[in-house]
């Protein structure tokens, strides 16, 4: 089938690319072939909004059928980072050779000495796109995403949080000062506190369609400074419920607040029908975390890199 190709173009496509990730997810056995739309979300509201600016118009390609039905979508998380989003009965070479053209003409990256640079995340096991990018000069990396998931219908294993602690739902707009300063902590520990930018950029988290207050935790010490969270996405659509960030601040960890949250998150998110729980991790710490609260089983996405 002759498929036509065009770039994003407005509002009306985001919630179409919604629709179609949801489909594709479904269709994959609720595995991380492709994105899944609570990551497109947070891509769109806090990877752009944000940390990395772009315009969408420039960005985001379609591949439809000829009555319009998005067969494929190609899109970047960070800058030269991109992800090939293939709807499995419109997965063939020619599909994924001609999203990969479109890639390193529009969506590599310049670095300082000229050069260009792309980076293509590809799942361990779609093996077609994997040899196409090793056929075309793409080096696999090292440092792959753990897509782990687990099933909430075995016990959930999340402690009770260290004593003096307490979990609740985020708080108003009064504590997203807070809030934000905690994610700071968590996730630059070893940078001055000069260098925090503020907390501003939270709204726009709070502006993605599937957020929910009541599933944003944080674990909250004795004197009540805030001292670990979990962001807890819950598709009703695809009944998943996937933690996207999880941190503890230093002065707070090795007290089970990270283990105790998420069980949390995990129980509430179960009352509300989710019946899956997913999240990413890189490193052993995290990975050992997770596998600890019962995401054993995973995929693996590796990233290919090319000098163009």
């Amino acid at each position: 089938m002759k498929l036509k190709m065009r770039a994003y173009q407005g509002e009306a496509d985001y919630w179409r690319i919604r629709t179609f990730l949801r489909q594709v997810y479904l269709l994959n056995q609720r595995r991380e072939f492709n994105w899944q739309v609570s990551r497109f979300d947070y891509w769109r509201w806090h990877g752009i909004e944000n940390i990395h600016p772009m315009k969408l118009q420039e960005v985001i390609f379609l591949w439809e059928t000829s009555n319009g039905q998005i067969a494929a979508v190609l899109n970047p998380e960070g800058p030269g980072d991109v992800f090939l989003q293939v709807h499995p009965d419109y997965d063939t070479p020619g599909l994924t050779g001609a999203m990969l053209a479109t890639a390193e003409q529009c969506l590599a990256i310049t670095k300082d000495q000229g050069q260009r640079r792309l980076r293509v995340w590809a799942n361990a096991q779609n093996a077609p796109l994997n040899t196409l990018l090793a056929d075309s000069g793409y080096q696999r990396g090292e440092w792959p995403e753990y897509q782990r998931w687990r099933s909430l219908s075995e016990p959930i294993r999340g402690a009770p949080p260290a004593p003096g602690y307490t979990i609740r739902s985020l708080g108003d707009v009064e504590e997203l000062p807070a809030r934000s300063l905690l994610s700071w902590k968590a996730f630059h520990p070893d940078e001055p506190d000069e260098h925090y930018q503020g907390w501003h950029w939270y709204p726009n988290i709070q502006r993605a369609p599937l957020y929910r207050r009541d599933l944003d935790l944080v674990a909250v010490a004795p004197d009540g400074e805030l001292a670990s969270f979990c962001t807890v996405w819950f598709d009703d659509v695809t009944r998943c419920a996937t933690f996207e960030p999880v941190g503890t601040a230093p002065a707070h960890q090795r007290r089970g607040l990270a283990s105790a949250v998420m069980g949390e998150g995990m129980r509430r998110a179960k009352r509300l029908g989710a019946d899956l729980a997913a999240v990413g991790s890189y490193s052993q710490s995290a990975g050992a975390l997770y596998a600890s609260l019962g995401f054993s089983q995973y995929d693996l996405s590796y990233p290919w890199t090319k000098e163009i």
